[in-house]
């Protein structure tokens, strides 16, 4: 069985069913899915559980008092939920010892058993810079961070969290603490935290495959002879990533990688479900 951590609101339960759709496609284990929440209807969970069992599969939704960190930063398409992945060890059933955490901003190309059974090498998480875009950003988020002998800067979207380590080392008063310390330092809130704290906690793993940047797509097919063109995604990424506020559900949507999406959004609309 995979088991799968989502942490979301209302507004993002429309592209979460299409991330649902695309692991469903291309994967043949059973799929648990825990969703941490605090702002959605509970009819709204009836639908999506009903929409997951009906597939095969299981949707364990979690409730979660949105006091748990009403005094953290949060700004532009950023919501509270975000910091939820961080206190997922304490919300998540006692048999539960490993975890994929994925933004539901993200569609699943090809199979997810490499990355989900990776051994942590004694680390608490397994995520993914993207490289193109923090290379640059190293420097002054090391220096920002305080973190001067980190690995990089990794992205939360797409994360393996060892949440047996967790329960036993990440203390959520700490985290706390690092919020009041850094709050006016924090640029990307929960990623901030993760790569602030636990740095050296963090196993990396090709951006390209695991955690696809795809705003960048784009720009980088400009250069000569790009190593990442189409083909090469559709053979070796694993997950494709619209980050920031460009989303390709949305109808001014430009980028080319949008036709991801649109391929598991469409196979709903042919399934007769209701994804907008």
């Amino acid at each position: 069985m995979f088991r799968i951590l989502v942490t979301t609101d209302a507004n993002y339960l429309p592209p979460l069913k299409v991330l649902m759709r695309s692991l469903f496609c291309n994967n043949r284990r059973p799929f648990t899915f825990y969703l941490l929440y605090s702002r959605i209807a509970e009819e709204e969970i009836r639908a999506l559980s009903d929409f997951v069992r009906k597939q095969g599969h299981e949707l364990v939704p979690i409730y979660v008092d949105p006091q748990l960190f009403h005094d953290a930063p949060v700004f532009r398409h950023y919501t509270a939920e975000m910091y939820y992945r961080l206190a997922a060890h304490l919300f998540l059933p006692s048999d539960v010892e490993r975890v994929l955490y994925l933004d539901p901003d993200i569609v699943a190309i090809n199979p997810i058993d490499e990355l989900y059974e990776m051994d942590f090498e004694g680390n608490w998480f397994i995520a993914a810079e993207h490289t193109h875009s923090t290379k640059v950003a190293n420097l002054f988020n090391k220096l920002r961070l305080k973190t001067p002998n980190a690995k990089g800067y990794f992205n939360t979207g797409v994360m393996m969290m060892d949440i047996a380590m967790m329960r036993q080392h990440v203390r959520l008063e700490e985290i706390y603490q690092f919020i009041r310390d850094n709050r006016f330092k924090l640029v990307l809130p929960d990623q901030d935290v993760l790569n602030g704290l636990y740095w050296d906690k963090i196993k990396p793993v090709d951006g390209y495959r695991y955690n696809y940047d795809a705003r960048y797509y784009d720009l980088l097919q400009l250069l000569p002879n790009p190593k990442h063109d189409l083909s090469w995604i559709e053979e070796h990424t694993v997950f494709i990533h619209y980050c920031g506020k460009e989303k390709p559900w949305k109808p001014n949507y430009k980028g080319e990688l949008g036709l991801f999406y649109r391929r598991y959004s469409q196979m709903l609309e042919l399934e007769g479900e209701t994804i907008v």
